[in-house]
């Protein structure tokens, strides 16, 4: 995907000394959770980001030339407990994830997708959770269910009467082009 990167980016990676980050925002129903590989809090885009340091890691994440759905996985470890209980109770499957690659306080987008699996391993020490996420591209493999007719656009949208008329057009005869 092309991405455009910001001059401040350009001229702070051309520079000595750069602090490089990930950073990852996942959408819940309770509110956006937002986690960056720092320490403290920092701000990027205008949101503030809770620091995981070490505790917060991404795998790999493929770009590639050709349109395909690669996903990714996030892993958290030793994190709060507040955090955690997030993981634990909220719907998270097809959820909103975006992670953002930064230098300085600027950051730009590397993967946007859905959450999928969420695996959370619990040993003596410390839990760890485990987050594989899809590609936002996946969603143009999936079936499109939604159908032209009254019932369907009423369990969507109960007062609208859009469909409502197209049943009775199926034993109709249309004279089309030419006077009746």
């Amino acid at each position: 995907m092309p991405r455009a990167i910001p001059s401040s980016m350009i001229t702070a990676l051309a520079g000595g000394s750069v602090e490089l980050f990930y950073a990852v925002e996942m959408m819940y129903d309770s509110g956006p959770l937002r986690l960056w590989t720092g320490y403290g809090e920092k701000t990027i885009n205008g949101q503030t980001y809770i620091g995981g340091g070490e505790l917060l890691s991404i795998s790999e994440i493929n770009d590639t030339a050709e349109l395909s759905a690669q996903g990714t996985s996030i892993q958290f470890s030793g994190l709060d407990a507040s955090i955690i209980s997030i993981a634990m109770q909220e719907p998270y499957q097809t959820r909103p994830v975006t992670i953002y690659f930064g230098v300085g306080n600027d950051a730009i987008e590397v993967f946007g997708g859905l959450m999928d699996v969420l695996a959370i391993l619990n040993n003596a020490q410390t839990v760890t959770i485990n987050l594989t996420n899809e590609n936002r591209l996946v969603t143009l493999q999936r079936n499109n269910v939604r159908r032209g007719t009254d019932a369907n656009q009423k369990s969507r949208h109960s007062n609208d009467d859009y469909f409502s008329t197209v049943s009775g057009l199926s034993d109709r005869e249309l004279l089309w082009g030419r006077s009746s």
